[in-house]
């Protein structure tokens, strides 16, 4: 209400604001709105709010510093831990009676379905070849052992027969089949058959080492078409050579001249040759070719020299082209390698060995690239053995690689299956006797576990009978 000179009035009047006002450390409304005290403000907008202006922190969270403790890995601790073999358990049972694999056992029938132990020095071969895989159970076991299959029987035949009946004579099998049937435990087993009868054994134990692109390469010179050389892998080769083979190679001596970067004494040993070219990558390609020559050179009454095994694990990365380019930017096949192309040309029968051997290879089950050309070499090969008429041909929908085909026209294949009923119980007794399977191994027991194992597959076998078990 207002008063007026004519007393009390009931209309409404005009409220005058105060000239005080309350503290505040913020602009006002007012003079956010004009650009004054503070940043500008868009319509509707209360100060405040929304994100901070450039340059402005909101938040300030301390980072926790991570100490670092241990000391980083050594370059190569890593791999060498990942390919780690243990071959040997104490807490594992020591098998009673256990025989040990020896040139009359490896061929008696009587062997067959038993367990055989691999002598020592012969442990130490295998360990130099890099034939123990490490998805293979030896840390379960006291000492190796392996099963004697049927084909195991038979590859001790054939290389007893080149040491007796059939000398000179060259064989060449391409173990294949299903993932989990000891495909590389075959070529284990024909390695140390054949050191335990004296042989040389020559070992690729991953062809992807040679394929991947993971070793230096260059181009060797005077080759046409051109071909490359892997220096580091091949030095690598040759220790391999040298550790392996050294009880016979220190007993074998120069027998040829040959031109080499290096002077060489005229009856200098093998063992000494093969660790020369180990120790100087840039020799080491030269080296092996001598060291071949002088092993293939035919024995004579002043040199004598053995026979040879050549094997190959991953078949199917040779059978490709690599991850390596040549000077057009184009991917190298693996048959241009000189190491692979070395093992192909006795593979495919083009060079035999003098004093007789075996060339064998093994294809990979989880390691498996797709390679059409190879599947249908092998199956092609299958058929011809068998005597069938229908010889699988290519399909139109695929590329063969005619280079591989070529390779493999002269080489007989064995199909690895699982194992038969006696064997599994041959093989599920070991583990009992070894105390890392608790149960009795009666007819129930292996009908059950051999059903269940896919019909006998090796790896099936010991992953529900003794890994499933630990």
């Amino acid at each position: 209400m207002a008063i007026s000179p004519h007393g009390l009035s009931s209309s409404p009047s005009f409220l005058i604001p105060s000239c005080a006002a309350p503290f505040s450390t913020s602009p006002s409304l007012e003079a956010a709105a004009k650009g004054k005290g503070g940043p500008q403000l868009k319509r509707g907008q209360l100060p405040g709010s929304g994100p901070p202006g450039r340059g402005v922190k909101s938040l300030r969270i301390k980072k926790k510093v991570v100490v670092k403790s241990g000391r980083p890995p050594a370059p190569g601790e890593r791999k060498a831990l990942r390919k780690r073999i243990v071959l040997s358990n104490t807490n594992a049972l020591e098998v009673k009676g256990m025989e040990d694999l020896d040139k009359e056992t490896m061929v008696d029938h009587n062997s067959r379905c038993q367990t055989l132990g691999l002598p020592g020095p012969v442990v130490d071969q295998l360990r130099a070849v890099e034939a123990f895989k490490t998805t293979q159970g030896w840390g379960m076991f006291r000492r190796p052992g392996m099963l004697m299959r049927n084909e195991s029987i038979e590859i001790g035949k054939i290389l007893q027969s080149i040491d007796t009946e059939d000398k000179g004579r060259t064989v060449r099998k391409v173990f294949t089949g299903n993932m989990g049937n000891g495909k590389s435990m075959m070529m284990l087993q024909s390695m140390a058959m054949a050191f335990v009868r004296g042989w040389i054994v020559i070992s690729i134990p991953e062809g992807q080492d040679l394929t991947i692109g993971h070793t230096e390469y260059s181009p060797l010179p005077n080759t046409k078409p051109p071909q490359y050389v892997q220096k580091t892998y091949t030095a690598q080769f040759l220790s391999q050579i040298f550790k392996a083979n050294q009880p016979i190679l220190s007993t074998l001596r120069l027998s040829q001249k040959h031109d080499l970067p290096i002077p060489l004494q005229s009856n200098i040993s093998l063992d000494r040759l093969a660790d020369l070219g180990a120790r100087d990558p840039d020799i080491a390609w030269p080296v092996f070719e001598a060291l071949w020559a002088e092993l293939t050179a035919l024995t004579t009454v002043q040199h004598n020299r053995p026979p040879l095994l050549l094997a190959l694990d991953g078949l199917s990365h040779a059978m490709r082209v690599t991850a390596y380019r040549a000077a057009d930017s184009s991917f190298i096949h693996a048959h241009d390698l000189v190491l692979i192309r070395h093992f192909l040309t006795y593979l495919s029968g083009t060079k035999t060995l003098p004093n007789g051997g075996a060339i064998l290879a093994a294809t990979s089950g989880s390691n498996n690239p797709s390679t059409p050309s190879l599947t249908l070499a092998l199956r092609q090969q299958e058929a011809r053995a068998a005597g069938n008429t229908d010889i699988p041909q290519a399909s139109p929908f695929e590329t063969i690689d005619q280079r591989v085909m070529d390779s493999l026209k002269n080489v007989e294949v064995s199909r690895l299956k699982g194992l038969s009923r006696e064997e599994a119980r041959g093989l599920m007794e070991y583990y009992a006797a070894s105390g890392v399977l608790r149960q009795t191994v009666n007819e129930q027991l292996i009908s059950e576990k051999w059903t269940l194992a896919g019909g006998g597959i090796v790896g099936e076998l010991e992953r529900s009978t003794v890994r499933m078990s630990l």
